[in-house]
């Protein structure tokens, strides 16, 4: 009895493997269309209520050439990304409140918003790395990056204080209020 378990043994781990290797979606069986995996997909990588976060791939022969490709494309994408939030703020803010001269508020507003995200950028955290070697010899670096929405905040509001021309149509609670509200917004959109 022993025996003939232990030759059945072979048998039934060899049908695993087939059943294993035969599973495909119908997607698959149909177009042959195969399902690929992006690095840092999962919501801890993306921007939400506490942080902006980006993520990016570098490809080159050389992995420190892919490294910076990398860390450069996520630092472009996140700059965008706050300067995109910083711009929705800014217009509910100057649409919320009764300021002197709309469009220059929003002009230096803006301006000094992109000082701040330049300043911001050399502050970016790694968060994650990942890094593949193609068929073809060449690097693949996956690179994920975040900033604090505090301390985007914190910078964006000391530019504005050190600001004569703005600070006089500026209140710091209404705009944080307004920031608060569109991070929020943006961490339901990551889900």
């Amino acid at each position: 009895m022993k025996t003939k378990n232990l030759l059945l043994l072979p048998a039934i781990a060899a049908l695993s493997l087939v059943a294993c290797k035969s599973k495909k979606t119908p997607i698959q069986k149909e177009t042959g269309a195969v399902e690929i995996t992006v690095p840092f997909s999962e919501s801890k990588y993306r921007s939400d209520n506490e942080a902006f976060r980006a993520k990016q791939v570098g490809k080159s022969p050389d992995l420190a050439t892919a490294k910076k490709i990398a860390f450069q494309n996520a630092r472009a994408e996140m700059a965008a990304n706050i300067n995109a939030m910083v711009k929705r703020v800014t217009d509910q803010y100057t649409n919320q409140r009764t300021v002197g001269n709309t469009q220059e508020f929003e002009n230096k507003f803006e301006e000094l918003a992109r000082e701040v995200v330049s300043l911001e950028m050399s502050n970016v955290k790694e968060i994650g790395e990942k890094i593949f070697k193609e068929p073809n010899g060449a690097f693949s670096y996956w690179i994920a990056i975040e900033a604090g929405k505090k301390d985007v905040f914190e910078k964006l509001d000391a530019k504005v204080s050190s600001n004569a021309a703005i600070k006089l149509d500026y209140d710091k609670q209404k705009f944080q209020q307004i920031f608060d509200a569109e991070m929020k917004k943006l961490a339901e959109e990551g889900k």
